[in-house]
């Protein structure tokens, strides 16, 4: 069982910037709530709104088990979970968070997108000083992915050798599981086929390819390749035959469909080109239903795993993808489709890139289009397996027939959730056999602040120090203290100090006779000691007692 972090915009393609991210995340929850086994649903939330927004998703889903909600004054009950699931690798500060009620209190998981940005770079170095350990998990989505992190972690442990000399290894796992698709959305029938087509005036004759995904030159896929690959194969086809290339996606900006549509038109002409809007699910459904082909020809280090291409083998379409990241991974070269081979330039030759970035010359956006600009696609092995498929209907059908069958068997959540489940279980089963125990000092940037500045003060309190109340009777001292009550710059604290009535106790007992801290202590229930003393002392500032000398 897991809590998961449960932040709306995390699992919605409704915001005004639709990441994949926004759409794995919500594929995952629907995949969760529709595939899996939990007895209790859990989430670990930011907000009231967001506990109210995952119950109504529950509901929504039509599962009828229990609701737990856990907010940041509610960590620890995350212990009944087992698991924090995240949606990102921003595992160190839960981490840390964790280890205030001890490091084996629960696990962490948490999932690889882009691992590009700034932010994510910065978390996975942190994995190796964080009190992560082998309960805890960071799954990537492709082995590519994993690559990319284990060389940011032997960057980090080589540089901690330097400063401390020693090499610290990883404790987390990092398991591989990809991302899932829901495999029915994209089956499409002949009549669907047929309306789909109409709709973008295809005939029988037009060969329709079809780009899917945000349409971002500097951060996605440049579409330079793509665009000439096209043209060179359109000049083999058949007589009566053209190619129509649909590009179903979104522009940042008007300024860039505008760049988008000038290279079209001058490196290839001779190619009908059809825009969808990819944010509407039907533009999607349809360009699902048209197409002949899928390309996604990705160059860009955002890209990790892909989504798409799995989906357009669902979709029963042969596949021209960029033997990129996880595309080589999910895409079998000749059998669901074609690889098209890329190049990067040698280590050594990109810092200038990264010094950019670092020292704030670049923002994240230019940092990837201008490290993407140096990956080279093979165009004239795109434009050979371009003119292959164009040529040849059945091999068409063949691959996709492959793919299709690949994407249900490998990649559909109805596989993918039990994966995550068992993760989860087996991380469960580690922790549970550590013993639970607590640092005394679990965060070192978090200290208690009484340890972290107690050279601060004149004096500490010891337990012999006692105390006697400043008026001359109890109720006095008690209407006095409702009063102080009352004032804005004193009530906010009642929220980490005991309420009023423990407060009265505490000037009750003192007005009887001298008592020392520990005496005041022990007449409230074991575990409250630290709280009792904290009001003591709330009390000595409110000077409603005193030190008895």
């Amino acid at each position: 069982m897991a809590a998961i972090f449960y932040d709306p915009d995390h699992y919605s393609t409704a915001g005004p910037r639709l990441m994949g991210r926004n759409a794995a995340g919500e594929s995952f929850l629907r995949a969760y709530f529709r595939h899996g086994r939990a007895e209790t649903h859990w989430a670990y939330v930011d907000t009231e709104s967001h506990g109210a927004s995952f119950r109504q998703a529950v509901a929504a889903a039509g599962r009828a088990e229990p609701v737990r909600i856990a907010g940041r004054a509610d960590l620890r009950d995350l212990k009944q979970a087992g698991v924090l699931y995240k949606p990102d690798p921003t595992l160190p500060v839960e981490a840390w968070r964790r280890a205030m009620f001890g490091d084996a209190s629960w696990s962490l998981c948490g999932i690889t997108h882009a691992t590009s940005s700034a932010r994510v770079m910065d978390s996975i170095a942190e994995l190796l000083t964080a009190p992560l350990q082998p309960w805890d998990a960071l799954i990537c989505t492709s082995e590519a992915v994993k690559g990319n992190v284990s060389r940011v972690l032997d960057a980090a442990a080589d540089h901690l050798a330097r400063r401390l000399g020693t090499r610290p290894a990883p404790l987390l796992q990092l398991p591989v599981i990809p991302l899932g698709i829901h495999t029915d959305d994209h089956a499409f029938d002949a009549g669907a086929r047929a309306a789909a087509r109409r709709g973008l005036g295809a005939d029988d004759d037009t060969i329709v390819v079809l780009y899917l995904g945000r349409l971002s030159a500097h951060a996605k896929a440049h579409p330079l390749a793509m665009y000439r690959a096209l043209q060179m194969a359109s000049k083999g086809l058949a007589a009566g035959q053209r190619v129509m290339l649909v590009e179903c996606g979104w522009f940042s900006s008007d300024a860039t469909a505008r760049a988008f549509a000038r290279a079209a038109a001058l490196v290839c002409p001779g190619v009908t080109l059809r825009h969808l809007d990819g944010r509407q699910a039907e533009a999607r459904d349809q360009a699902w239903a048209a197409a002949d082909i899928f390309c996604s020809l990705a160059d860009n280090f955002q890209e990790s795993f892909g989504l798409v291409p799995i989906e357009a083998m669902a979709a029963g379409l042969p596949v021209v993808v960029s033997d990129w990241s996880g595309y080589r991974e999910s895409v079998r070269d000749g059998i669901d489709g074609l690889l098209i081979p890329t190049l990067i330039p040698p280590p050594g030759t990109g810092e200038v890139f990264a010094i950019r970035h670092a020292v704030g010359i670049d923002d994240y956006d230019a940092y990837s289009g201008y490290a993407g600009a140096h990956v080279a696609v093979d165009i004239d092995a795109c434009a050979h397996a371009f003119s292959t498929l164009f040529a040849s209907a059945d091999l068409r059908r063949r691959m996709g027939a492959a793919g299709k069958a690949r994407a249900r068997a490998v990649y559909d959540w109805q596989v993918i959730i039990p994966r995550y489940e068992a993760l989860w279980a087996e991380q469960d089963a580690i922790r549970l056999a550590h013993p639970v125990g607590r640092n005394l000092s679990p965060w070192p940037a978090r200290l208690d602040p009484f340890h972290a500045f107690e050279g601060y003060a004149s004096r500490t309190l010891d337990a012999e120090s006692r105390f006697v109340l400043t008026d001359a009777d109890l109720a006095s001292a008690i209407a006095r203290l409702g009063d102080y009550l009352g004032l804005g710059i004193v009530k906010y604290t009642l929220a980490v100090s005991l309420p009023k009535a423990g407060l009265e106790a505490i000037l009750t007992a003192v007005a009887a006779a001298p008592r020392t801290t520990g005496q005041i202590a022990a007449r409230f229930p074991s575990g409250a000691a630290g709280l009792v003393i904290r009001s003591v002392v709330f009390l000595l500032k409110l000077g409603l007692i005193r030190i008895k000398a």
